[in-house]
C-alpha cells in the first residue's frame, strides 16, 4: 500500500503502534454513535463477528491518517476489497476533527487510490440513514445514494429502523 498525501492530512498503511488510537476512538460515544449507539467497546467481548471494524493496526487495507503539519492522529481509513472489482470505503475520525473537511479529504484521496492505483472499477459506501454528516462526506467526494436497506439490528440503536443507506461512485471513464 502506499502512503498518500493531501494538503491536510498523511495518510500510511496502519501498523501496530496505531492501536491505541484506533481503541481510543472506540472508547469515545460520539464516535460510536451510528455503530453501535455510543456504547465504549469492550474488545475482550466484541468478537470477530462485530458488525464494524476494529481495526488492530495489521490490517492491509486500512491508512492511519495523521496531520501532515505536527503528525497528530486524525483517525483511519479503509477501502474494503470485495472483489477484484469492487471495495467498500469505511472511515473513523476523532471527534476533535470533525467538520474541517478532513473526512472527505481522506476519502477522496483513498478512492482516487482505489481507481488509479487498485484497479477498481467501484466503490461503495454505507451509513445509517440518520447519519446526515456521513452522508455528506459521501455525497462530497462524488458518490450517489444507491439504496436504502433495512434489516433487523440485535440491538437496535436509536435511527436504525430508518435503515442503512449505500452510496457508490464508479471509474471515472479515460478519453
Amino acid at each position: 500500500m502506499a502512503v498518500l498525501l493531501t494538503k491536510h492530512l498523511r495518510l500510511s498503511p496502519c501498523c501496530p503502534a496505531d492501536r491505541a488510537d484506533f481503541i481510543a476512538l472506540e472508547q469515545d460515544p460520539d464516535v460510536m454513535r451510528f455503530l453501535n449507539g455510543g456504547h465504549p467497546v469492550d474488545r475482550a467481548k466484541a468478537g470477530p463477528d462485530a458488525s464494524f471494524l476494529m481495526p488492530e493496526g495489521n490490517e492491509p487495507h486500512v491508512w492511519t491518517a495523521r496531520r501532515t503539519d505536527n503528525g497528530a492522529f486524525v483517525g483511519w481509513f479503509c477501502l474494503w476489497p470485495e472483489s477484484e472489482t469492487l471495495a467498500e470505503l469505511g472511515y473513523r475520525l476523532a471527534r476533535g476533527e470533525w467538520g474541517r473537511g478532513l473526512a472527505s479529504e481522506g476519502a477522496a484521496a483513498l478512492v482516487g487510490w482505489g481507481f488509479e492505483c487498485a484497479g477498481y472499477d467501484r466503490i461503495v459506501a454505507t451509513t445509517m440513514a440518520v447519519n446526515l454528516g456521513s452522508r455528506r462526506v459521501m455525497e462530497k467526494i462524488g458518490m450517489t445514494y444507491a439504496r436504502t436497506e433495512h434489516g433487523e439490528w440485535a440491538d437496535p440503536i436509536p435511527g436504525c429502523e430508518q435503515g442503512e443507506v449505500w452510496y457508490e461512485v464508479t471509474r471515472p471513464i479515460r478519453s
